[in-house]
């Protein structure tokens, strides 16, 4: 991975491990950051992607806080990150909604049936608490419909249709989030149809949120376009604009070592090692995608071809196909790259597989710290 000193993080990092590089996280954060500052927009960390609280010192030095998508969540940025705590999820319980209204500073509701329902309870936070409520601009992006928002019969977000003979009183912002993994071009589509369905309510509005999925730490993106398309909402309609990334603050800050077990052959070469796509990396069975690794090419590309798998009993647990200058042998290291965002968030105890060590490392000092490691109680205490 570019700008990662993986040979030495090899070297000193136990197996498995997710390893958080400090240097390009700062390098993200400076990207954000140029924004704000050009933009006017205020930028929150989206916890669901990267909730890695030990590194939060450094993300708050940029970043304005979190948004969140359960009480604990919100607890969590409240508690770790400090700055606004935005909370929002497609249906609260009541007990949710005064917790948040507890530690919240916006309060985003997903229909008109629940802003009234809880009314009397945010009514009484009123000049403390800011609600919103989420809308769907049924302008669909997204090029995996687990991933979108705006597909066919979504739940999240409130349609256009649903505004007619309803009362705002009392809403103070507008939340769309449609993207996942985009660049700058579909959230300038997106936004240009907010506006043309949304746009008679931004005049009585206090802030948009563009919600997140920008990848705006990704090469290629249009960050220009972006500070403009801002400014354009923020000026026209005299409203704060949020942001709330969660990958474009840790894209290509991390990775997950790991080694190989064994290496079994059925029709082809089979290394297992100790990492599992269903409990360490299950965006890959979920979405599904190919994770780069470092020294790793396609299928057939280079002499040694191996199916790469999990030590768990599920079938299924494969992560991919790849090739290798090398055979691979049992202890060899290999590095699964850009594995910071929905990875530790998403992790599972199945099978007591192990759980991957949680370490940071500081280019500058070239120093490698387990910020955590887990243990069989850590298993326990999640079951009964």
């Amino acid at each position: 991975m570019t700008g990662i000193d993986v040979d030495n993080i090899i070297r000193l990092s136990p197996s498995p491990a997710y390893v958080v590089d400090l240097g390009r996280l700062r390098h993200n954060l400076s990207i954000l950051d140029d924004v704000q500052q050009r933009s006017g927009a205020k930028i929150l960390l989206a916890m669901k992607a990267f909730s890695m609280w030990s590194v939060f010192p450094l993300i708050n030095q940029t970043l304005l806080g979190v948004c969140a998508s359960s009480p604990w969540e919100a607890r969590l940025g409240r508690e770790e990150f400090g700055g606004e705590v935005h909370s929002f999820a497609a249906a609260f319980k009541e007990t949710d909604v005064a917790e948040l209204l507890r530690i919240s500073d916006h309060l985003v509701f997903n229909s008109f049936s629940q802003l009234e329902r809880f009314r009397p309870l945010w009514e009484r936070e009123r000049g403390r608490v800011s609600i919103g409520l989420r809308i769907n601009p049924e302008h669909s992006e997204g090029h995996t419909e687990i991933y979108d928002p705006c597909a066919a019969n979504s739940r999240l977000g409130i349609p256009r249709r649903e505004f007619d003979g309803r009362s705002l009183s009392g809403v103070e912002g507008l939340h769309f989030h449609t993207l996942c993994e985009q660049l700058f071009e579909p959230l300038e589509r997106t936004a240009q149809v907010v506006e043309e369905r949304f746009g008679e309510f931004l005049p009585a509005m206090k802030w948009l949120n563009f919600g997140g999925g920008h990848h705006i730490t990704r090469e290629g993106y249009d960050i220009d376009g972006l500070v403009d398309l801002v400014r354009y909402f923020s000026e026209k309609y005299r409203l704060q604009v949020y942001l709330e990334p969660g990958e474009a603050a840790a894209i290509g800050t991390g990775i997950l070592v790991g080694e190989v077990l064994d290496v079994v052959s059925n029709g082809m070469d089979i290394a297992i090692l100790d990492v599992s796509a269903t409990c360490h990396m299950p965006d890959i069975l979920e979405m599904p995608y190919r994770p780069g690794i470092t020294g790793g090419f396609d299928p057939g590309e280079k002499p040694h071809t191996y199916r790469l798998a999990g030590a768990s009993c599920l079938a299924g647990d494969v992560i991919g196909d790849w090739s290798f200058e090398q055979p691979l042998c049992q202890g060899d290291r290999l590095v699964f790259e850009d594995m910071s965002h929905y990875t530790m968030v998403k992790t599972t105890t199945f099978n007591g597989i192990q759980h991957p060590h949680i370490c940071t490392y500081e280019p500058e000092s070239r120093e490698l710290k387990v910020v955590r490691s887990f243990g069989y109680e850590d298993f326990k205490q999640r079951l009964s």
